[in-house]
């Protein structure tokens, strides 16, 4: 009988990891970004307080810092740089931090740095002057923290202005995107590292849905 890898102790590169999603990136990775082998096309950004599944605590938490995640592939969860045909990862050479200390068949080390050490937008953007000051402006006029407060009033005699205030953030969001593709300051496939997941996609995560239709758009509850 095969043994498996947690029996072996040893990676068999098997790919099983790798198809569970990409790894999120830590200051020891900064050097993987900085000089592009790891282009930012293919990174996105968690903003803090975002609902994400926590691979530790088995649940979903709300982020404490921002989490620069790796871009899947073509199946939406794989890694991008995964190569399925070849059953290998295509920088295993210069494999992010998380990479290397993986062992599916003893995840402490894992469990240890996860949260440590997070690489941040402002560790590789602070420098960048006019950017940094967007996306500050940016995060504070999008917190998560304050369109979690706006949801808690969508109920009652504050929902018109709730409503209202959450279709001013959600517009935001999608117009400062699109303004600053269209000036040519950043490509399209660089925006959610930027930003942050659309807004427009992350209000689901509250219970909302965002709809548009013949130039109006409009929230709703789901269910």
């Amino acid at each position: 009988m095969k043994k498996k890898p947690e029996q072996m102790g040893v990676c068999v590169r098997c790919g099983t990891c790798c198809k569970k999603g990409g790894p999120g990136f830590h200051t020891e990775d900064k050097f993987l970004i900085e000089t592009g082998i790891v282009p930012l096309k293919h990174l996105y950004t968690l903003r803090k307080g975002e609902m994400v599944w926590d691979n530790v605590r088995d649940r979903f938490l709300p982020t404490e810092t921002d989490i620069i995640k790796m871009k899947s592939g073509k199946d939406f969860r794989t890694c991008f740089f995964f190569d399925g045909k070849e059953n290998r990862c295509g920088i295993y050479k210069n494999r992010p931090f998380e990479c290397r200390v993986l062992k599916c068949w003893d995840t402490r080390q894992t469990e240890e740095i996860y949260s440590k050490n997070r690489l941040s937008r402002k560790d590789l953007l602070s420098d960048v002057r006019g950017l940094w000051e967007l996306l500050e402006d940016h995060q504070e006029r999008c917190d998560y923290e304050k369109i979690r407060c706006l949801v808690e009033n969508f109920e009652g005699k504050g929902k018109a202005d709730a409503l209202s205030c959450l279709s001013d953030i959600i517009g935001y969001d999608t117009h400062i995107r699109i303004l600053l593709t269209e000036k040519g300051a950043a490509s399209h496939d660089v925006t959610d590292f930027l930003f942050g997941r659309p807004l427009r996609q992350t209000i689901g995560m509250f219970g909302l849905k965002f709809e548009s239709r013949e130039n109006r758009s409009w929230l709703r509850k789901i269910g």
